[in-house]
């Protein structure tokens, strides 16, 4: 059984949107109408999914959001808008929705879009998806973003590079990991070779950057 929260501070919708997913064979877990009652209910309850408004009093919805993904971590938030803005769609995407729906959306088409949430996918309204869509072609023009496969480095690699970053010689790795110096020698040029580097310093630079390795 998928069970629902409502976030919303209209009456009307929220009986609306109620009486349709009970319609639809869906267990509403909860009505609330301020930041405060979400939070509670969410921590009770652990919906499913979470229909959330982003224009709640108090607190906006993306703000509400992120507090949810510590109170109901696993609930899928559907964010519900009655201003088409792009900058509370990719706010809302980026602090963790799994939906973004225009608000007079009809309750049929809202229903079929929760349940598609539900069971793990993701719902935009049709006429935010073009928007999305663009949004993220201009994000890729100006960053001038390469999508590549990234490279995968084994366990015994990423040890390694963890003492290459703490400045230990070949020799020095290979004694602490009794393997000898030439094995060590290997895997670090296996290691540039996967990653189409030159030099240690840039393979430790990536690692970093990429969260394989921490130093302090």
């Amino acid at each position: 059984m998928t069970t629902v929260l409502i976030v919303d501070d209209a009456p009307l919708f929220q009986a609306g949107l109620s009486a349709a997913l009970e319609q639809a064979g869906f267990t509403v877990a909860g009505v609330a109408s301020d930041a405060e009652q979400a939070l509670n209910i969410a921590r009770t309850t652990q919906p499913n999914v979470i229909v959330l408004d982003v224009k709640m009093p108090g607190r906006s919805g993306v703000e509400i959001l992120k507090e949810l993904s510590t109170s109901a971590p696993d609930s899928r938030v559907v964010l519900l808008t009655s201003s088409e803005s792009v900058e509370d769609m990719l706010s809302g995407i980026k602090a963790g929705a799994r939906g973004f729906i225009v608000k007079d959306t009809p309750m049929p088409v809202l229903v079929t879009a929760l349940s598609d949430v539900a069971n793990g996918g993701a719902a935009v309204s049709p006429q935010m998806g073009g928007k999305l869509f663009d949004a993220v072609q201009q994000l890729l023009r100006t960053r001038d973003v390469v999508v590549a496969r990234r490279p995968t480095l084994t366990g015994r690699e990423v040890e390694i590079l963890e003492h290459v970053a703490q400045g230990e010689t070949s020799r020095e790795i290979g004694e602490r990991l009794f393997i000898s110096e030439n094995t060590v020698k290997n895997h670090v040029r296996n290691i540039l070779d996967k990653l189409g580097l030159h030099s240690r310093s840039a393979a430790v630079v990536y690692a970093i950057r990429e969260g394989l390795i921490s130093v302090d």
